[in-house]
C-alpha cells in the first residue's frame, strides 16, 4: 500500500510536468503550528514550489518543517493540486489545495531510551491568499491542515514572500506558459562536500560528507543520477554507499538555474550499526537540488538529501559543490 501511494504521487507529478509548462513560483514561509489532540504548539516553516496548470489550477511540491513539538520533531515532503481564482486585476489570488505527504518524525522518549524515526503517509489541505506586486515578488498567507495517519494531526498558519522564476506578461500568476528544451543531451559530473546530521537529538551525529554524482537527462523534465556518498564518521554512524535517483527537474531564468526534486535508493555500509544486525543496508533517499550555470560547461550545485532508514538512523545531508556539464 505504501509503495502504491508513492507511485500515485510521483505519477501525478510526472503528468503535471508533462502538461504545457507554465512559469514557476518559489516561496519561503514561516509561522506557527499546533497539534489538534493533544494540544501543543511550535514554529513551522515551508519551502514551496508552485506551477500553474492553466487559468484556475496549479500544483505544488514543498518541504514542510513542522517544528519541535514535545517529544516529536516532524517534517514532511508534500504534493498538492490547487484550484484558484484572481481578483483586483489579478494582483490578489485565492486558492485551495489538497494532496498527500510523506512525513518523518523523530520521536524522543521523555525518559531514558533511544530516539526513534517514525515514517508515514498522510493528507494535507491548503488554503492561500497571494498578493502579486508589479515586479516578480509576491507575498503569501497560507494555512495547512495535516492529517498524518498513525501520527498526530496539525494545523498551521504561515506567511512569507516568493519570487516568480520567469517574468509574467502581466501582474498575477503566469498562465502564458514557458518553453523548455529537451535535456536528453545533458551529462553532468559533480563533486560536492558538506555535512551529514543524524536526526537523533542530544547525540554527536554530525560529520563531514562527500558526494560524487553523475547526472543524465533522459526526458524533458526527467533526470537520472547515480553517485557515491560518504556521510563521514560520528558517534552514531560511519556510513557510505552508492545512490541512484530519478528527478523531476526544470530550468529557469534563460536556462541559468535548475531546480529539481529526486527520489531513489541508497545502498551501502554502516560500520557503527549494532553488531546484531548486518552492516549492509538499503535506504530510501529523498532530495532537493538546485544549480546555477557559470558558463557553457561549469555550474555550482547545492543539494539537500534525506535518508529514510529502517534502523532509526535517518539523516539530513547538506551538500554544495561544482559540476562539469558535457
Amino acid at each position: 500500500m505504501r509503495s502504491l501511494k508513492r507511485v500515485v504521487i510521483l505519477s501525478t507529478l510526472l503528468m503535471a510536468l508533462a502538461a504545457p509548462a507554465f512559469a514557476g513560483e518559489l516561496a519561503l514561509l514561516g509561522g506557527y503550528a499546533a497539534t489538534t489532540n493533544p494540544h501543543d504548539n511550535t514554529y513551522s516553516w515551508e519551502l514551496q514550489y508552485m506551477e500553474g496548470l492553466g487559468e484556475h489550477f496549479a500544483y505544488s511540491i514543498a518541504y514542510l518543517n513542522q517544528g519541535h513539538f514535545i517529544s516529536h520533531h516532524r517534517d514532511a515532503n508534500t504534493a498538492s493540486l490547487w484550484a484558484r481564482t484572481s481578483f483586483l486585476n489579478k494582483h490578489l489570488t485565492l486558492g485551495v489545495g489538497a494532496g498527500g505527504l510523506f512525513f518523518y518524525d523523530t520521536i524522543i522518549p521523555p525518559g531514558p531510551g533511544q530516539a526513534q524515526d517514525f515514517h508515514g503517509w498522510g493528507t494535507i489541505v491548503n488554503v492561500a491568499a497571494t498578493y502579486y506586486t508589479d515586479s516578480r515578488w509576491f507575498a503569501q498567507l497560507q494555512g495547512n491542515w495535516v492529517k498524518a495517519g498513525n501520527s498526530f494531526d496539525t494545523v498551521s498558519a504561515l506567511v512569507g514572500i516568493g519570487y516568480q522564476l520567469d517574468a509574467p506578461p502581466q501582474p498575477g500568476p503566469d498562465v502564458r506558459g514557458t518553453k523548455q528544451r529537451e535535456n536528453t543531451s545533458l551529462n553532468e559530473l559533480t563533486l560536492m562536500g558538506g555535512q551529514a546530521v543524524v536526526n537523533i537529538p542530544e547525540a554527536n551525529g554530525k560529520s563531514a560528507a562527500v558526494n560524487l554524482e553523475y547526472r543524465r537527462g533522459i526526458w524533458r523534465y526527467l533526470t537520472w543520477t547515480v553517485g557515491w556518498l560518504y556521510e563521514g564518521s560520528n558517534d552514531l554512524t560511519e556510513r557510505y554507499g552508492g545512490t541512484t535517483q530519478l528527478w523531476l527537474e526544470k530550468e529557469f531564468l534563460d536556462d541559468s538555474i535548475t531546480l529539481g526534486a529526486g527520489f531513489g535508493a541508497y545502498s551501502g555500509w554502516d560500520q557503527r550499526r549494532s553488531p546484531k544486525y548486518s552492516k549492509g543496508f538499503i535506504a530510501e533517499l529523498v532530495s532537493m537540488s538546485g544549480s546555477f550555470r557559470l558558463g557553457q560547461h561549469w555550474d555550482v550545485r547545492a543539494t539537500w538529501d534525506r535518508t529514510i532508514t529502517s534502523y532509526d538512523r535517518d539523516s539530513d545531508i547538506f551538500l554544495g559543490g561544482i559540476g562539469y556539464r558535457f
